[in-house]
């Protein structure tokens, strides 16, 4: 893994990353962009999977709030790894960063989990969440502000 960052610290995008310029600022801002939108759907959704937020129709703020999450992911995950890039050797040698790292593929498996199981369907189809629903979104809630926690900490170690 060392050798795989070394590598792409050198790579031709993480100089013009760390050069004069605005790039690094670009793109830091469209990862904070994709990580506000992913948070801010993935919370009032999952709170409202869980209970905890009655109120509009999951039939109807369900595919939306999923949607827009997903939207952020993906910026986030076109972003994520230039950002990386920037310092590659040095993250790798920080514990906050390797939580991310670690939950981000723990949220994503919450994800695939979640809608690729029969509940999320019969959720938007009837409106009905099933327990099962309940417990993986109560599951994506903790890791995803996990990771929103261990994200923050990096710049701490």
């Amino acid at each position: 893994m060392q050798e795989l960052a070394t590598w792409v610290e050198a790579s031709t995008l993480a100089a013009a990353l760390r050069g004069p310029g605005y790039l690094y600022m670009l793109v830091n801002t469209a990862h904070i962009l994709g990580l506000s939108l992913m948070i801010g759907a993935i919370v009032p959704l999952d709170l409202r999977l869980v209970g905890i937020i009655r109120g509009p129709d999951i039939r109807v703020i369900g595919p939306f709030l999923s949607r827009a999450a997903g939207a952020g992911l993906l910026l986030i995950l076109l972003t994520g790894p230039a950002l990386w890039s920037v310092n590659a050797v040095e993250y790798l040698d920080n514990t906050a960063f390797l939580w991310k790292m670690l939950l981000v593929a723990l949220g994503i498996a919450t994800i695939v989990i979640q809608h690729a199981g029969h509940g999320w369907r019969q959720t938007i189809i009837t409106g009905r969440i099933t327990l099962t629903t309940r417990v993986i979104a109560a599951t994506s809630l903790l890791i995803w502000l996990s990771t929103l926690l261990a994200g923050r900490w990096i710049g701490f170690l």
